[in-house]
Parts: C-alpha cells; sequence; structure tokens
C-alpha cells in the first residue's frame, strides 16, 4: 500500500506533526549541547527550535480557523529563576503534550501547548541574548 505522504497527499495535522518531530529533534540537540557545554550549538538550536514552534502554531492557527483567537489561549508563566536546562526539558514536555493533543484531534490544546512552549524558548532566547551583550561589553 502507497502511503499517503509518498503521493504528496499529507494532511495539515501531519504536516504539523513533522514539524513538531523536527522542533523535538532541535530540543535534543540544545539539550545535547548544553550537557556538552557547546554554547554555540546550544545557541543555534535554540533558535531552529522556536522556527518550527513558529511555523506549527502558524499551521495550527491556519486549521483553527477565523472562530480562534490566540489570545483566548494567552497563558504567559513566568519561567525567572528556571534553570535552563529545566526550561528545555519543560518545553520538550509541552512540544510532546503538543503532539498528543494533535494526534487526538484537539486543536485547540495543541496549539496551547506549543505556544507555552515557544513562551518558554523566548525567555531562553532573551537570556542567551543578553548574556552576549554582557560578555560584548566586558570585551570593550
Amino acid at each position: 500500500m502507497v502511503q499517503k505522504a509518498e503521493l504528496g497527499m499529507m494532511t495539515s495535522s501531519d504536516k504539523i506533526l513533522e514539524v513538531l518531530e523536527f522542533t523535538i529533534k532541535y530540543l535534543d540537540g540544545c539539550i545535547s549541547a548544553l550537557k556538552g557545554g557547546y554554547e554555540n550549538a546550544f545557541s543555534d538550536n535554540v533558535w531552529h527550535v522556536a522556527a518550527q514552534l513558529e511555523y506549527a502554531l502558524f499551521m495550527l492557527s491556519l486549521n483553527l480557523g477565523n472562530g480562534h483567537t490566540a489570545s483566548s489561549v494567552k497563558l504567559n508563566p513566568e519561567p525567572k529563576g528556571l534553570p535552563i536546562d529545566q526550561t528545555m526539558l519543560k518545553v520538550k514536555e509541552l512540544v510532546n503534550a503538543a503532539q498528543s493533543f494533535l494526534e487526538a484531534g484537539d486543536l485547540v490544546n495543541a496549539y496551547r501547548n506549543a505556544y507555552l512552549a515557544r513562551h518558554y524558548i523566548f525567555k531562553v532566547q532573551e537570556s542567551l541574548v543578553k548574556k552576549k551583550h554582557k560578555a560584548v561589553k566586558r570585551e570593550k
């Protein structure tokens, strides 16, 4: 039997699941780089995770349609004080939950979890930018 993907007939949910799979791969890269002390690799993977999450959220919002408002799921917890390694594990947990909800057909909760994961990644990106800015200031 020929699979749908081979025929170019992936559903939008299949495409979103594929994006979330790539997100998990980049998250695994983040975690490995963090454990190994590879700051540049960690930073690169964080940016890829953010891009994948943005794309997944875009695709989910298209599937949810006009009746859905992003503000209805905007929850912005403050991960201040949460170590980066724990933050990355939280992001992975949220992406896994988004996948599970999507597989179950629950687009709203898939969106909510992907949105929260993106929020945490933004906080990691902010901390990386601040760290880089401080390093540049010290060099001057």
